[in-house]
């Protein structure tokens, strides 16, 4: 069977792919970037916000058997567009299977959004399903909990890195979930797409077990061989700026799990009646202690879960220390900057070259701040460093010696830059 996967690169799209891969089934993947290699024959870069009519979608459906839509997205912002990924996009794609003849759709929406959208997550995912409802086609829909599985990637990474905190801080207003793993959902899937199943039905995919979030990361704790975790609210207060700084994160383009989307949807939880998916498929789903039995935690997931929340002190640390570099060094150091300068023999060139580094050093702190910018612009820092060094080693050698290592201190920064470019990769 030749499938079209939609959202193929990410954390349930990739996983899919695999098994995919493994029943002998061919796939055209589609994603906004390609993945070179693995499971997937044949990419189709195509970003599913912007692919809102019918005729953008035909021509890729050729020779398709079934379609699997795992695309979606947490919140708008520079990068991300909910209504054009889970409503105009999708239901674009559900008008031009319809009209080619491609019936097999199998459309991953979200738990709860037929009972309420606090979000414009859920209501874009519902509006999604209610398209996909109308169209003469054999649909399923399957409406997972939180998924959680080997791969980690937003929540279930944010789960992750909080495993690694001894004082565990926790999120007020936040509701029971039940968490289905990833390979009881892919099974799910590859259930489906056999040409003898039933369609036209809409399933909660949910796990056997309501916990807290607390009971969830002690889980994960534990997994980990650590003790359990002291844990404490955090005040409402306190949450609303994480989740104010979460927003201005996504706003620059990066996609914290911890935004004002993610505060709406899990105030409602994530918990529904697995018994009729059950019932029609046979699978059994894991309980989180069945599913973290299966494997023991290796040292690349401890590195993992303590990385994950330095990534985000690391970033803004950077972006921070290059902008704040310029800003002195235009103001209250400027003056300074001269005398250094002039001490080297720079002369009348003293001035440009300190507005030059200046402003050189400024514009790497907003790359670095602005996540499709982020990679150029740790590199470029990696490169001025460096040029710092031979410059101050050629014109004042003696700032190697100085008490406060002035070009000493290079060599730790040269590190740190290196670990934000080995941690950059999200999935």
């Amino acid at each position: 069977m030749k499938v079209l996967l939609v959202g193929a690169s990410g954390l349930i799209g990739s996983a899919v792919a695999a098994a995919l891969a493994r029943e002998g089934h061919v796939i055209l993947g589609v994603a906004r970037q390609s993945r070179p290699g693995g499971p997937v024959a044949q990419w189709l870069k195509l970003d599913v916000a912007s692919a809102r009519r019918p005729e953008d979608w035909s021509c890729h459906l050729k020779d398709i058997d079934a379609v699997i839509n795992c695309a979606g997205v947490l919140q708008d912002n520079a990068r991300e567009n909910t209504h054009g990924v889970h409503s105009s996009g999708a239901g674009a794609l559900f008008e031009a299977c319809e009209r080619g003849g491609v019936r097999r759709i199998i459309h991953l929406s979200a738990i709860g959004v037929d009972r309420a959208q606090p979000s414009s997550f859920s209501a874009t995912k519902y509006l999604g399903d209610q398209q996909l409802i109308t169209k003469d086609l054999d649909w399923v829909i399957l409406r997972p909990s939180v998924v959680l599985g080997r791969p980690a990637y937003g929540a279930s990474a944010l789960i992750r890195g909080l495993a690694s905190l001894p004082l565990l801080p926790l999120m007020p207003g936040t509701q029971p979930l039940q968490i289905v793993q990833l390979s009881d959902l892919v099974a799910t899937i590859l259930f489906f797409l056999g040409r003898e199943s039933p369609s036209h039905l809409a399933l909660e995919i949910v796990g056997p077990e309501r916990l807290t979030m607390g009971e969830i990361i002690a889980k994960y704790r534990v997994w980990y061989g650590w003790d359990l975790p002291r844990s404490f609210v955090i005040p409402s207060t306190v949450a609303k700026c994480l989740y104010a700084i979460g927003d201005m994160a996504g706003l620059l383009g990066w996609r914290p799990p911890v935004r004002s989307n993610a505060a709406r949807e899990i105030a409602r939880g994530a918990i529904g009646d697995p018994e009729p998916w059950i019932s029609i498929t046979g699978i059994r789903p894991l309980s989180l202690d069945e599913a973290l039995a299966r494997e023991p935690a290796t040292v690349q997931e401890k590195w993992f879960a303590r990385l994950y929340l330095l990534k985000a002190i690391i970033f803004p640390v950077l972006a921070a220390f290059w902008l704040v570099t310029g800003v002195i060094s235009l103001t209250l150091g400027y003056a300074a900057g001269v005398d250094l300068m002039r001490s080297t023999g720079a002369g009348v060139l003293s001035g440009p070259a300190v507005i030059a580094g200046a402003l050189a050093d400024s514009i790497i702190g907003l790359c670095i701040a602005w996540r499709p910018l982020t990679r150029p612009g740790l590199y470029a820092a990696l490169g001025l460093s460096v040029f710092y060094a031979i410059a101050g080693t050629l014109l004042h050698p003696d700032l190697w010696i100085e008490p406060l290592g002035p070009l000493l201190k290079i060599i730790p920064i040269l590190m740190l830059h290196l670990v934000a470019l080995a941690i950059l990769e999200e999935r």
